[in-house]
C-alpha cells in the first residue's frame, strides 16, 4: 500500500447483518490546482493521519505511568511503539545498543537508566530472545499501554493504531532521527535529520521535532498555542513547552537547538507599531516535502535584523545588557544580538544616538562591530590606568603611547634601544594570546603551547582542581594539558567505581586538599607537575578494595571496612607471633625480643607474598582459560550466525508457494493473509455452529458455516467499498499489486473482527442454556447459604453477592460448553474428509499463477 493511500485506510467493524453504523462525511473539492505529492514521502501526511498520529504520540508520552519520567524514557517508548509489528502481536525485538542509536544516548545509559525506569513504571514488558546455542541475542519488547489498547476491543482508542498507521509512524520517525543502517539485501536506510544530534538533550530535541512535525500543517507552519504566554520567551517557546510538558525556558532552548540544526525557521512579522512582535515557526522539511519554497535561515535573519535596525541607536553594542535569550526570533549562525526584542513591544532601545566617548587614535574600522573602538589601528591591548602619568609637560603622549616596548619597538626607561630575544618572544606570545593556547613559533625555533593562567573552562574540572589553582599557574601549557587529561581520567574512574557524576569533582578536590595538607601546603611543592601526576591526583589504595582511597571509601565517604580488617589481622598476627616467642624463648630482653619479632614478621610477610604470587598466577591462568573459552564460544556463535544467515538467504530467495512471487521466503505477505483469512473464516463458522446449530444435524451445521462465510464476505465487500471512497483510486489503479494487498488485508481484518463477534454471540447463546441456568441457580443458593448471609439471606448485600456468583457460574458454564461443542465440531470435520474441488473450480486459479523463469518443461496441474 502506498504511503499516500495508507493514511486514509480506515477499516470499520464488519457487521453480520445490515449496513455499517459508521458514516463518512463528504469532503468538499479542493479549489485550485493540487500539487503532485511524492510517493512514499513520510512527511506528506494527510490531516486525518497527522491528527491520528499526534493523538497517539501525545497519549503515550502523557500517560500517567510516565509522570516525572525523562525525555529519553518517553522517546524510547514512542520508538518502540513505532517499531511494533502487527504480525508479532504488537511486539518488536531490539537491543539496548540499537535503541540508544534511535534515542541518541549511549547503550549504558539506555540499559541502566531508561529501560529499567520504563519497566518499573509499568510501561514496557520484555522477554529474552535466545539463539540456537542458548545465547541471549536481544529482548522482545511491547509497550503496555498500546498493547492494552490494541486488545481492548475499542478500535477508536487513540493508541489502537492500525498496521498502516504504525508503518507511517515508523517511516516518519526514520525520516526525522533514524540512525541509518544497511539491510541484508543491500538496501540502505539513510540517517534521519537529527541522527548526528546525540548526547545531552538529544532525546528532547528528537521528541520535540516529532511533536512539532505532527502539529504543523501542509505548509510546514506550526500551530501555535493560544492564550496568554510568557512575554519574555514568546509564543513559539510556549508552544514547544506545552508540547513537551516543560517550562518556556526549556522550550526556548529546544527551539534554539533545532534552529541550529536547520530543521525549522522562526519568521517575524511586522506589526502596526513597527516592531517584529509576531512570530511563527515553519518546519522546513515539511514545507520542502510539499514543494513549498523556503527562504534560507540566513536571509530571514538578515531581514529581521534589518527591520530591527530602526529601533536601536548607533551605540547599540555599547549598551547591550545580558538578558535571557528569546529564541522566537530568527538568529543566523554566529550572530549574537539581543533577542529580548523578539515578542515584546517594549523591547526596543529608545536611547538616543550619541558620539562614542572614546576618541580613536587612528582610523576606526567598523567591520568588526565591537565596542572599544578607541584602541587605535594597531590592535593592541588598551592602555593601563596609569598611562597618563608618562606624558610630558607639553602634553605629548609619545611616552605613553605604548605599554610594551616590544609592540612599539621603543626601549624601557634606563635601557639601551637593543631588543632582547626574551622580550621578543614575550611580545609574540602576547600578540597571539587570542589563539587559544595553540603552539607558537619562538625565537629559539621550538614550538611551545601558550600557558593558560586560569583553570579549565569545564566546570567539573574547575571544581576538582580548585585547591591547586596556584600550582596550576606554575605549569607550562603542555603540563596543563597533561594534568587536565589526568584529572578527567580520575573523574571517569570514580564514576566507574559507583560515584555519582555530580559528586566526583568534589571528591577529587577533597583528595587534593588532603594530599596538600600531608605535604605541608602548596609552598612546599617545588615541582608541581610530578607532584600532581604521581602524588596528588592518583588513587592510593590502602588495601585490596577497588574503592579504597587512603582508607576512605569513594562511594560512601566513610572509613574503609576492609582497611580496618587488614589492620586488625596485622595486629592479631603480631600478638600471636609475640605470644609464640614468649612461650618458646622466655626471659628475652626487650631489644632482643623486638629483633626476633621483626624477623619472624618479615618471614611471615615473605610467605604471604609468595602465596599472593601463586594465587595471582592461578588467577591469570583461570582468566586465560576463560578468555579462550569465550573466544571459542564467540567463534562458534559467529559460525552459527553465518550458517543461519546463509540459510535465511536461501529461504528469502524462495518464491511464494501460492502465487509464485519471487524472493518471498516461501510465502509472501498477501498469501499469508489469505491463508490466515481462510483459517479465521473456518473458525467463525465453527463458532456460529457451536452457538446456534444442532450438532446432531449435519445440515444445520453446514447452514451455520455457510451463513458465517457469507456474512464475512459481505462485511469484507462493505469495508472495501468504504476504503475506496476515502482513498485515491487512481493511485491504486496505477499499482495493481498494492490494490490486491490492500484488499487481502481488508479481508483479513474483517475476518478477525468477525471471529470476535461470533465468539461473543456463541457465549451469549450458551449462557441461556439449561445447563448454565441450573448452575447459576445452584451458585445463587450456595452464596445465600454462606454463614455471613444466613441471618438475612434476602438482604441487599446477600442478593447482590448471590447475583454476582450466579453470573460468574453462568459465564463459566457457557465457556465450558463452547469449548466442548467446538471440540465435537472439529472431530466431526476431521472424520468427514473434505471433498476436493472440481477441475472447473481449480483451473482458473491455476491459470492465474505466474510461471517461474527456471521452468522450461511442460507444466502439470
Amino acid at each position: 500500500m502506498s504511503a499516500v493511500a495508507a493514511p486514509s485506510a480506515v477499516f470499520p467493524r464488519p457487521r453480520t447483518g445490515g449496513a455499517s453504523r459508521r458514516r463518512l462525511r463528504s469532503v468538499p473539492a479542493q479549489a485550485g490546482p493540487v500539487a503532485p505529492l511524492e510517493l512514499g514521502n513520510p512527511l506528506q501526511l494527510t490531516e486525518t493521519m497527522r491528527s491520528r498520529l499526534l493523538a497517539a504520540v501525545r497519549a503515550l508520552v502523557s500517560d500517567p505511568a510516565l509522570d516525572g519520567a525523562g525525555d529519553p524514557a518517553r522517546l524510547a517508548a514512542v520508538v518502540l511503539m513505532a517499531k511494533a509489528k502487527v504480525a508479532t502481536n504488537y511486539r518488536t525485538t531490539i537491543t539496548a545498543k540499537e535503541l540508544g542509536r534511535w534515542v541518541g544516548l549511549k547503550p549504558s545509559r539506555i540499559a541502566h537508566h531508561v529501560l529499567p525506569q520504563l519497566r518499573d513504571r509499568g510501561v514496557l514488558g520484555s522477554n529474552e530472545t535466545v539463539s540456537a546455542a542458548g545465547r541471549m541475542t536481544g529482548l522482545e519488547w511491547w509497550v503496555i499501554p498500546m498493547y492494552r489498547a490494541q486488545h481492548g476491543g475499542d478500535r477508536r482508542h487513540v493508541l489502537a493504531l492500525s498496521r498502516v498507521e504504525l508503518v507511517v509512524l515508523l517511516a516518519l520517525v526514520e525520516a526525522l532521527f533514524a540512525p541509518g543502517w544497511e539491510h541484508k539485501d543491500g538496501r540502505v536506510t539513510p540517517a534521519g535529520m537529527l541522527a548526528d544530534r546525540t548526547g545531552r538533550g538529544a532525546a528532547t530535541d528528537r521528541l520535540g521535532l516529532l511533536l512539532m512535525v505532527l502539529s504543523s500543517n501542509a505548509k510546514g507552519w506550526l500551530q501555535l498555542c493560544s492564550g496568554s504566554v510568557d512575554t519574555q520567551r514568546g509564543r513559539p517557546a510556549a508552544t514547544v513547552a506545552r508540547l513537551l510538558g516543560c517550562s518556556p525556558a526549556g522550550g526556548a532552548k529546544v527551539l534554539s537547538r533545532l534552529q541550529e540544526q536547520d530543521v525549522l525557521s522562526v519568521d517575524r512579522r511586522e506589526t502596526a507599531s513597527g516592531l517584529n512582535a509576531r512570530s511563527r515557526v515553519r518546519l522546513v522539511p515539511v514545507a520542502k516535502a510539499h514543494g513549498i519554497a523556503v527562504r534560507e535561515a540566513r536571509e530571514a535573519a538578515d531581514a529581521v535584523f534589518s527591520d530591527l535596525a530602526v529601533t536601536a541607536s548607533g551605540d547599540l553594542e555599547a549598551t547591550v545588557e545580558v538578558t535571557a535569550p528569546v529564541v522566537s526570533g530568527v538568529q543566523g549562525a554566529g550572530e549574537g544580538v539581543e533577542a529580548d526584542s523578539a515578542d515584546r513591544a517594549d523591547a526596543a532601545h529608545l536611547h538616543a544616538s550619541h558620539a562614542s566617548v572614546a576618541t580613536p587614535r587612528g582610523s576606526l574600522s567598523l567591520s568588526g562591530g565591537f565596542s572599544g573602538g578607541g584602541r587605535g589601528a594597531e590592535g593592541r591591548r588598551p592602555e593601563r590606568a596609569c598611562a597618563g602619568q608618562d606624558q610630558d609637560a607639553n602634553g605629548d603622549d609619545t611616552a605613553a603611547g605604548s605599554t610594551s616596548p616590544v609592540v612599539e619597538g621603543g626601549p624601557l626607561r634606563g635601557e639601551q634601544p637593543k631588543e632582547s630575544p626574551v622580550d621578543e618572544r614575550d611580545g609574540q606570545c602576547a600578540a597571539g594570546a587570542a589563539a587559544g593556547g595553540r603552539p607558537k613559533a619562538m625565537g629559539g625555533g621550538k614550538a611551545q603551547q601558550q600557558r593558560r593562567v586560569g583553570l579549565p573552562a569545564d566546570l567539573r574540572l574547575r571544581v576538582a582542581l580548585g585547591p591547586v589553582s596556584w600550582l596550576w599557574e606554575r605549569l607550562s601549557g603542555w603540563q596543563q594539558d597533561q594534568v587536565e587529561a589526568a584529572a578527567k581520567a580520575e573523574l571517569a574512574q570514580m564514576e566507574g567505581l559507583g560515584v555519582a557524576p555530580e559528586g566526583a569533582p568534589r571528591l577529587l578536590a577533597d583528595r587534593l586538599t588532603g594530599r596538600l595538607e600531608a605535604t605541608g601546603g602548596e609552598a612546599l611543592v617545588d615541582k608541581p607537575f610530578p607532584w600532581l601526576i604521581r602524588r596528588g591526583l592518583p588513587q592510593r589504595q590502602a588495601c585490596s578494595h577497588r574503592k579504597c582511597d587512603d582508607g576512605i571509601r569513594l562511594d560512601t565517604g566513610e572509613d574503609c571496612e576492609n582497611c580496618g580488617n587488614v589492620i586488625h589481622l596485622r595486629r592479631a598476627r603480631r600478638a600471636r607471633i609475640g605470644a609464640e616467642i614468649d612461650r618458646a624463648l622466655p626471659g628475652l630482653g626487650d631489644g632482643e625480643r623486638r629483633r626476633v619479632l621483626e624477623e619472624r614478621l618479615r618471614e611471615q610477610a615473605a610467605l604471604d607474598a609468595e602465596d599472593l604470587a601463586w594465587r595471582q598466577e592461578q588467577a591469570r591462568a583461570e582468566r586465560a582459560r576463560r578468555d579462550a573459552a569465550r573466544a571459542a564460544a564467540t567463534e562458534q556463535a559467529e559460525r552459527e550466525r553465518q550458517a543461519a544467515a546463509a540459510a535465511d538467504a536461501v529461504r528469502q530467495a524462495l518464491a511464494c508457494q501460492d502465487c509464485g512471487r519471487g524472493r518471498a521466503a516461501g510465502l509472501c505477505e498477501a498469501c499469508d493473509h489469505r491463508r490466515k483469512t481462510e483459517v479465521l473464516i473456518g473458525e467463525a463458522g465453527l463458532l456460529a455452529a457451536a452457538g446456534s446449530a444442532d450438532l446432531s444435524d449435519p445440515g444445520s451445521i453446514a447452514a451455520a458455516v455457510a451463513g458465517a462465510r457469507t456474512a464475512i464476505g459481505d462485511g469484507t465487500a462493505a469495508a472495501w467499498q468504504e476504503f475506496l471512497q476515502i482513498t485515491n483510486v487512481a493511485i491504486l489503479g496505477a499499482d495493481p499489486q498494492a490494490a490486491a494487498d490492500a484488499y487481502v488485508f481488508t479481508a483479513f481484518h474483517s475476518a478477525q473482527q468477525a471471529v470476535g463477534e461470533y465468539h461473543e454471540n456463541a457465549l451469549a447463546m450458551l449462557r441461556g442454556s439449561q445447563e448454565a441456568e441450573a448452575e447459576a441457580r445452584r451458585a445463587y443458593r450456595f452464596e445465600q447459604g454462606r454463614p455471613w448471609f444466613r441471618n438475612n439471606p434476602t438482604g441487599a448485600d446477600a442478593v447482590a453477592a448471590a447475583t454476582k456468583a450466579a453470573d460468574t457460574a453462568r459465564d463459566r458454564v457457557a465457556e465450558c460448553l463452547l469449548a466442548a461443542r467446538l471440540e465435537q465440531l472439529r472431530e466431526q470435520s476431521a472424520a468427514r474428509p473434505e471433498k476436493p474441488a472440481s477441475w472447473t473450480e481449480r483451473l482458473p486459479g491455476l491459470a492465474a499463477r505466474p510461471l517461474d523463469g527456471d521452468v522450461t518443461g511442460p507444466v502439470t496441474a
